[in-house]
């Protein structure tokens, strides 16, 4: 008995069990009634191969075009993997493996939808927990932003409105600045009682090389002057001034002159120039003796260029002989702690009488230590300014004609020996002469470039000072004087001669 002898029993047999067909085996007119198939349809179906299966079943590679030509396997059997054709039995409602068929084309039918790939449960529920998150945040931000709006005017009561900020600003009492407070009944002024006495006394000089710089508005710099009369009369110090150059003087109202130099003295760093104009304020000259140490003082000038500037201090020393930096000569200076610096040249120290006790120079201030300032006392410096207002030049000094190097420092004694390209013998002092100048007496004696003067009328003499004191002290322009002299030779041997020279007068006021 073959396979179609099972799906098609013999009709003469009496059985009343009706013939089973499949799903996909059915006509789509399912024509039934009293529970009985169309007799022609069963008929067709008894007495061939079922019908192939419907279009959307995926056959697998076991099978070709429906159940007839089915691909077997080894010794028969169906190919592994493929599901199994149905089998129908007599005694069988439903046939073997339609299950399985049936499950294949369903999985067929639905392969797109199971090929896509589903997310995993555990990233859905990341993802809905973050909204929830979003969610929740936002509705809290909302509720924050509404409870502030309805409690705000709960919390300024509590904090209480913002203070404004109070600036406590008075005046001083009536008449605080009138004159007469800034003196007392002995005449002692304040430092502001000082400073408006003095400072219409104290002018800005520029200085130009010449008359084309100052059209060009290049100075060579700016110093201080003291008023010394109504005429116009100015002192100040000799480095403020060019000796060929110009120089405009700005009083304290704005206006300014032209200033021509009557006297520059370069050994004393004191020089007066002369404006025209009429109606200035003098500054009163005090007595620089009657300076007491931690007497109080100010410095009036025009530091950097800034008029009129005023500092204050003591007297830090009385009697100071200081020299300039520009040569050896000493001045006799007081010391104090009131600031000095370029621009304050050629002005005043004042006392708190309103009296000008010095005139302050940077060319005296101390570079290697702070707090140091040196003016020129006025006692010493007001006999060089009435000479040079006489005469345009200090009269009674002399000048011998040399130029020399002495021996006040290690440093100079080395410059000495590298002239003479050897040492000095032991002990050996004097002042090495340089140079002669022809146009004096002393070119006309033995004395020779190279050679030293040891002694004058018999006192020793080792340095500029003692050399220029000791002639200072016994002769005057126009005298003769007498000297002792020394050559040294390369062996150290020293020889001595005697000279005698004649001063001449010195008006050039350059040391």
């Amino acid at each position: 008995m073959d396979e179609r002898d099972i799906f098609n029993p013999d009709p003469s047999e009496n059985n009343d069990q009706q013939p089973y067909s499949p799903q996909h085996e059915r006509a789509a007119d399912n024509n039934v009634s009293n529970g009985t198939h169309n007799m022609e349809q069963h008929s067709a179906y008894t007495n061939s191969t079922p019908p192939p299966p419907p279009p959307p079943y995926n056959q697998p590679n076991g099978y070709q075009n429906g159940y007839g030509q089915q691909q077997q396997g080894f010794y028969g059997q169906q190919p592994y993997g493929q599901p199994q054709r149905p089998v129908y039995d007599k005694f069988m409602y439903e046939p073997i493996g339609f299950e399985e068929l049936e499950r294949s084309q369903n999985s067929s039918n639905s392969g797109s939808s199971e090929n896509e790939p589903r997310r995993p449960k555990g990233q859905s529920a990341v993802l809905i927990m973050f909204v929830i998150l979003i969610i929740i945040s936002a509705l809290m931000a909302v509720f924050g932003i509404v409870y502030d709006i309805i409690n705000s005017d709960k919390v300024i009561e509590k904090i209480g409105s913002p203070k404004p900020v109070i600036l406590y600003k008075e005046e001083k009492p009536n008449g605080a600045n009138d004159a007469e407070k800034y003196k007392d009944e002995n005449g002692k002024y304040t430092p502001e009682g000082a400073a408006a006495l003095v400072k219409p006394s104290i002018v800005k000089i520029y200085t130009y090389k010449n008359y084309s710089n100052f059209n060009a508005k290049i100075p060579v710099g700016t110093g201080s002057g003291i008023v010394l009369n109504e005429d116009g009369y100015i002192a100040t110090n000799a480095h403020v001034l060019e000796a060929e150059g110009y120089h405009v003087v700005e009083t304290v109202d704005g206006e300014t002159y032209s200033a021509a130099v009557i006297g520059r003295d370069s050994k004393t760093d004191i020089a007066v120039v002369k404006i025209d104009a009429d109606g200035l304020t003098p500054a009163i000259l005090g007595n620089s003796d009657e300076a007491v140490v931690g007497e109080q003082v100010i410095a009036i000038g025009n530091p950097a260029n800034l008029a009129s500037t005023v500092t204050d201090g003591i007297v830090s020393a009385v009697n100071r002989k200081i020299s300039s930096d520009t040569g050896g000569f000493e001045m006799d200076c007081i010391q104090t702690n009131a600031d000095i610096s370029p621009g304050n040249s050629g002005g005043a120290l004042v006392n708190m009488y309103g009296q000008v006790i010095g005139i302050t120079s940077s060319k005296y201030v101390s570079a290697e230590f702070e707090g140091l300032g040196f003016a020129i006392t006025i006692n010493e410096a007001t006999p060089v300014i009435e000479e040079l207002i006489k005469n345009g030049y200090v009269g009674g000094r002399f000048k011998i004609g040399i130029q020399l190097y002495d021996m006040s420092s290690e440093g100079n004694i080395k410059k000495i020996q590298e002239e003479l390209g050897f040492d000095l013998p032991k002990d050996f002092k004097g002042v090495y002469i340089i140079r002669i100048e022809k146009d004096y007496d002393i070119a006309n004696t033995d004395l020779k470039e190279g050679d030293f003067i040891t002694a004058i009328n018999g006192n020793a003499v080792s340095t500029y000072h003692e050399l220029y004191d000791t002639i200072k002290s016994q002769y005057k322009a126009g005298d003769k004087v007498p000297a002792t002299c020394a050559h040294i030779d390369k062996d150290g041997e020293i020889s001595y001669y005697d000279i005698e020279f004649k001063l001449a007068e010195d008006t050039s006021g350059n040391y």
